[in-house]
């Protein structure tokens, strides 16, 4: 990876990273295109995390093929969306401080926002 370590996806819970390597070569060039440093707020989630392990189902942490991008303000968040769609990842979720993008297996973007 260009602009990533491998560490920056580990699981903050458990350690653990089990990144999908299509993903993270996807998401370094998002970062690419979107020409700005990415700090990333949460990557891999073990299925023990917290926030997984009331879900029915892996959701797109635990699975390796989702990362969290923290923002500084509305032009970045428009340029992180703007580009992801570009690239085709077909999970958006915007939130105040970050960019939520995902590989999920869907024929449809799905975008969200977090409350």
């Amino acid at each position: 990876m260009r602009y990533f370590d491998i560490s920056e996806f580990d699981c903050k819970f458990s350690g653990e990273n089990e990144m999908d390597p299509a993903f993270l070569i996807k998401l370094d060039d998002l970062r690419e295109a979107c020409g700005f440093p990415f700090h990333v707020n949460s990557g891999y989630r073990s299925p023990d995390h917290p926030r997984e392990s009331t879900k029915e189902k892996p959701g797109t942490h635990a699975q390796g093929i989702a990362a969290d991008i923290r923002v500084q303000g509305g032009w970045q968040r428009g340029k992180i969306i703007e580009e992801a769609v570009k690239a085709g990842f077909k999970g958006i979720g915007v939130a105040r401080g970050f960019v939520h993008v995902d590989n999920r297996d869907s024929a449809d973007l799905i975008v969200w926002t977090y409350s």
